[in-house]
């Protein structure tokens, strides 16, 4: 186990400590989708859905998913967290909702958690904005896209191994 940084030497769970790292910029992108009937889309195109607007209430909730990943996560550092992007885009051929959650932070460890917090909390809110339409949407997809910053640079997810 000695590549998995949150165990020990003696196999137990714990958090790293990131006091040694150098504080550098980090960024991280994640994406996850959500597969709906085309029926259920056009209540988010045509602004019809019975709880509102449904691509702003989930924008909201995945920024406010980043904000709270370090209490959702059990290992997770508590990071100041300095700027949390979503992209929700209506999308025919899927039929449904592409995310895109991107999260930036200056500190000592990344913040790929938070991203991924946050388009995952957006795509769950999306379901339950439309779930009285249709119970039976799938998320998908939810994968880190990009992380920049940190003593291992540049990560950027190799579509052809996917």
């Amino acid at each position: 186990m000695a590549d998995l940084t949150h165990f020990d030497d003696a196999g137990h769970a714990h958090m790293v400590d990131v006091s040694n790292k150098a504080v550098t910029d980090r960024l991280a992108t994640a994406e996850a989708a959500i597969k709906m009937r085309p029926e259920t889309l056009a209540h988010i195109t045509q602004g019809t859905a019975k709880k509102g607007d449904v691509l702003g209430v989930a924008r909201l909730a995945g920024i406010m998913g980043a904000k709270k990943t370090s209490d959702l996560i059990p290992l997770c550092h508590p990071l100041p967290i300095t700027k949390v992007t979503l992209d929700l885009t209506p999308d025919e051929t899927l039929p449904g909702v592409r995310i895109t959650a991107t999260v930036k932070t200056s500190g000592q460890t990344g913040v790929e958690m938070e991203a991924l917090t946050a388009a995952s909390t957006a795509a769950l809110t999306v379901y339950d904005m439309l779930k009285a339409a249709e119970k039976g949407m799938e998320i998908v997809s939810v994968r880190l896209l990009r992380k920049e910053g940190g003593k291992s640079g540049v990560y950027t997810l190799d579509e052809s191994q996917s």
